[in-house]
């Protein structure tokens, strides 16, 4: 168990453990295996441990899926490794990769085709980081499970990371 900062144990409910990974060889295939896999980690919270998870929550996981494995695929050639996570009514999802190269999100440009995929993640989300590893670097981002109750679309409250 993990223990807290004044070194009790913490004690977790087995639906705050649930989490799934899978590695990818970094083949361009693998990005619809890891929405695949992302598709089937939220039907499992929801048949085998009752969460609750939105059409929104259920298509905006895929794409954020997407969008990290396609970067890992196009700038970080070679293996991976997706992780899901329940985390606090959300999913964190993060993307290892081998590249210690951090993404930066591009400037505004009028007429550029592509290279959307971080200012996507960072739309849909609900919080977001990127730090390097010992080896390479791990992406995450955090998505709500569950919409707004104001029917407010979810996404990363501005100045708050």
């Amino acid at each position: 168990m993990p223990l807290t900062t004044d070194g009790t144990t913490e004690r977790r409910s087995p639906v705050d453990m649930v989490s799934a990974s899978v590695a990818f060889d970094g083949d361009p295939a693998c990005i619809a295996e890891a929405r695949d896999f992302a598709a089937g980690f939220l039907d499992r919270l929801t048949a085998d441990h009752g969460q609750e998870v939105s059409g929104r929550a259920f298509a905006v996981t895929q794409l954020v899926v997407s969008e990290l494995v396609t970067n890992v695929c196009k700038y970080a050639p070679g293996p991976c490794v997706l992780d899901l996570r329940l985390a606090d009514r959300m999913v964190e999802v993060a993307v290892w990769d081998s590249d210690p190269v951090l993404p930066l999100p591009r400037t505004p440009e009028a007429g550029r085709v592509g290279q959307h995929g971080l200012e996507i993640v960072l739309a849909v989300s609900q919080g977001y980081e990127v730090r390097r590893e010992p080896v390479g670097k791990r992406t995450r981002a955090l998505i709500a499970l569950q919409d707004d109750p104001g029917g407010a679309p979810s996404g990363m409250t501005p100045g708050v990371a």
